[in-house]
Order: structure tokens, then sequence, then C-alpha cells
């Protein structure tokens, strides 16, 4: 069975590594419950405030672990690992109050590429190939994820994706939109955690603020009256903020701002 390695590369950083190399990083019952374990626990103050996805080398994720189920029991047990382990993965990779960022180190296939997408940003690696194969499986995908794939590329890159079924290099992602950058394969690490360096570095409360403000209007496009009132209430909250007046001083005096999360 897999296991989620957790470190801590740099100040206010948490990095999440997929370790399940027999089964090429498959996502299997203990890798998706430890990433809805572990985000829980990383959401508390403003001590982690970026998280990085990555997996072992050489790839990223091969996807569901479905491969090894029997047929006796394939109906029940594929349904029970894409309905409640992944389904509450994703949801908590969603609902995480910081940036989450997905460094595909590898080949990014099916429900891992769901995982990517549900990330807020995506780096990756130059050799690394990304596909949804359910065409190709018999498998119908869940409406909510298809909805993240339309947030994120629109419609007509989504039929491509589930319609076609073909794999993509990262340039091609790139091109779709499923991924933010590419860089070289030997460069991935050092260029994913720069980046969530410069992410952690930010106001917490803008950076939660904001992300929350965009997952609301990504749902909503036309807001209710209430989110409206919602949104505008958390807009001026961040005035009577002692971040936002230290961001501005330390603005100012050009040093570094020493955020406290109020």
């Amino acid at each position: 069975m897999g296991e989620l390695l957790v470190d801590r590369p740099a100040e206010a950083v948490a990095r999440l590594t997929i370790s399940n190399p027999d089964k090429r990083n498959a996502l299997d019952h203990p890798v998706l419950d430890a990433i809805t374990a572990a985000l829980a626990e990383l959401a508390e103050g403003i001590e982690t405030r970026c998280i990085v996805i990555t997996g072992v080398p050489p790839v990223f994720s091969a996807g569901y672990d479905i491969g090894g189920i029997p047929d006796s029991s394939f109906e029940r047990d594929a349904e029970a690992l894409v309905a409640h382990p992944f389904a509450a993965a994703m949801e908590a990779i969603s609902a995480h109050p910081y940036p989450v960022l997905a460094a595909l180190n590898g080949h990014c296939l099916g429900g891992a590429l769901e995982l990517a997408v549900r990330c807020d940003l995506r780096i990756c690696a130059a050799g690394a190939k990304l596909g949804m194969p359910p065409a190709k499986l018999g498998l119908i995908y869940g409406h909510t994820g298809l909805q993240r794939f339309i947030d994120v590329i629109g419609v007509a890159r989504t039929k491509e994706l589930f319609l076609v079924g073909a794999t993509h290099t990262a340039v091609d992602a790139a091109r779709m939109g499923l991924v933010n950058d590419v860089t070289a394969d030997d460069e991935l690490e050092a260029a994913a955690l720069a980046l969530a360096t410069e992410i952690a570095g930010n106001a917490p409360l803008s950076m939660k603020g904001n992300k929350y403000a965009i997952e609301v209007l990504a749902r909503n496009p036309v807001p209710t009256a209430e989110q409206e009132r919602e949104l505008v209430e958390l807009r001026e909250s961040c005035f009577a903020s002692e971040d936002f007046r230290e961001g501005i001083s330390a603005f100012s005096e050009k040093r570094k701002p020493q955020w406290r999360g109020v």
C-alpha cells in the first residue's frame, strides 16, 4: 500500500509526496486518506501558507488504484474507492484555505490529473505526460470532477480530454491550460519550491480571502445578494487588519513583512 510523505522544505511550506512506487504512485485508500488528514491538519493557523503536492520519481501518479480489484468485488470496491476516499481528498484540496501547488514531476494520469486540477497552480516537468483515459476504460467520470476541468480548461478542451482520451505532452498541456508552467525535468523540484516559497511569503489573510472569493465566483457566475454582501464584507475586513497595515509599512520600508494573520 502507498503512503504520503510529509516534509517542510522551506519556511511556511509543506510538501506532500505520494509514495506508492510499486504501483506508479497509484492513489489507493491509505494515500487518499492521508491527503485528507494532512490537509486538515495543515489548515490550522498561519504556520503553513502553501502546500506542494508531488510524487516519488519518476512519476507523479498513475491515478486510481483499481487494477488489483478482483472481479468478484470489482463493482463494489471500485465504486467505493472513487466515491469516498477519492472524493474526500479532492474536496480537501479544493477547500484548503491556502494555495496548493501541484509539482508534476512525471506522468500524471486519470484521477491524478483531477488531483492536479484541484490544486490552485500546476507546474510540470517537460518530460511528463498527462492524460484522461476514461474513454479507453469504459468509465463515466464523476460530474464534480468534470466541472473542475470545465472551470480550468473550458468545455471544448474538457470534451477533447475526455472524449478522445489521448495522452498529452507537458507543452500541449500548457497550451490547453492544464498546467501553468513547464520546466526542465531536473529543474522541476527547485522551480516548484521557489514558487511555493514566493507564495508562502504573501499575506495569509489576503491569500485566504482571495482564494475564497475566486472559488465563490467560479461556482456562482452570478452571485446571490447574500454572496455579494459576504464578498464585500470580506474585502472590507482587510482594512481593519493588522496585517494590511504591516504590509503597507513593510512595502514602504523595503523590508520583509512580519505577518500575524490578523
